[in-house]
């Protein structure tokens, strides 16, 4: 098997913001036997209407994981598409061109997952001019003292989905020990009366990620865990406390009105977390508030970028709360997503 990989530039003439693009278009050639064609490129086409809508730039960019939470925004009054140009796919990603609160915006639908989120912040990026990232969204409580319909929004983002697994027996591996690790045989089942036995799962150690900033030497890594977002939303995100958020899903009301806070962490991994050990884990060890499977995606590909971001995240329910039989968040699903949204609109005419 051959693989020929082709690169092509970018043409100056389409846009000045193309000599600031962070990648090139790829063409890649495979040949099994026969002549097969996969093709990966940015069309001719598709380079001049990028270039228009990048003519009426900078742009705020929205990134929204999935189509419930994406619902508030398509059905307010307050979001204006384009009328020459109100969206733009490409690489399977519906790009929503418009104007929210009277701002430019570029909405994009990651997808469920830290892969999904970071393609698509990544793409949104790579192709528009954008200046800012917001991103909103529903999330699971690891902090009891918020209640369901109470929007967050965190200081700091970590992925707690990166993990040295070590084996038994093992003291001196090859892993980090500044981010705490979570030992599977403090949760195993006994009464007071019976001893205790090391888990065979042994432990977890929770490992900071390796990125490559665009302004550092390419292929020269760097560690991050606790990635903090733009310093100035973190600020104008204090006069969000008087937001008027829905209490009510028909007849079945929360025991107080939601609130918005500002709160110190927030955490993200591929994980849905529904279960109330993990739960007081993540909140003994991390102080974490929300738990959800974007956010910090979206915050360490900003982050990389020196794109100012903030994440805006209601609780749905509390992570691993409730009964067996029952999930608080097919409740209020509806609920929380439309607060995150009405916090995120009422953040955006601030800016």
């Amino acid at each position: 098997m051959f693989i020929y990989v082709i690169m092509f530039g970018i043409h100056e003439r389409y846009s000045s913001h193309w000599k600031k693009m962070k990648f090139l278009s790829v063409l890649v050639l495979v040949l099994l036997g026969s002549s097969i064609k996969a093709y990966s490129e940015i069309s001719q086409i598709s380079l001049k209407e990028i270039s228009n809508i990048n003519s009426q730039r900078p742009y705020i960019g929205i990134v929204v994981p999935n189509a419930y939470e994406l619902k508030p925004l398509l059905q307010s009054p307050s979001f204006l598409p384009h009328n020459k140009f109100p969206y733009f796919d490409f690489a399977g990603r519906h790009f929503r061109i418009g104007e929210l609160e009277k701002k430019k915006v570029i909405v994009v639908m990651s997808g469920e997952g830290m892969l999904n989120a970071g393609l698509a912040t990544q793409l949104l990026l790579t192709l528009f001019n954008v200046e800012g990232v917001l991103h909103y969204g529903i999330a699971g409580n690891v902090n009891s003292k918020f209640q369901v319909g109470d929007v967050t929004i965190p200081q700091f983002w970590a992925h707690t989905g990166l993990w040295h697994w070590q084996r038994i027996g093992e003291d001196n591996g090859d892993f980090g020990r500044d981010f705490d690790y979570l030992k599977f045989s403090n949760y195993n089942n006994y009464t007071k009366h019976s001893k205790s036995v090391e888990n065979l799962l042994n432990k977890v150690w929770y490992e900071p990620e390796q990125i490559f900033p665009v302004d550092g030497t390419p292929e020269v890594k760097q560690h991050v865990f606790w990635v903090p977002v733009d310093k100035n939303y973190f600020e104008i995100a204090r006069k969000l406390k008087n937001v008027e958020l829905n209490s009510c899903v028909n007849k079945t009301c929360l025991p107080r009105k939601p609130m918005v806070v500002r709160v110190k962490k927030g955490v993200s991994a591929n994980v849905f977390v529904d279960n109330k050990a993990y739960r007081d884990h993540l909140k003994s060890k991390f102080d974490a508030t929300p738990t959800d499977m974007e956010s910090a995606a979206v915050a360490l590909v900003c982050f990389q970028h020196k794109i100012p971001f903030i994440a805006i995240r209601a609780l749905s329910d509390l992570a691993g709360g409730g009964s067996a039989l029952t999930n608080e968040a097919s409740i209020f699903l509806s609920l929380a997503s439309q607060n995150a949204f009405d916090v995120l609109v009422k953040l955006i005419s601030l800016l």
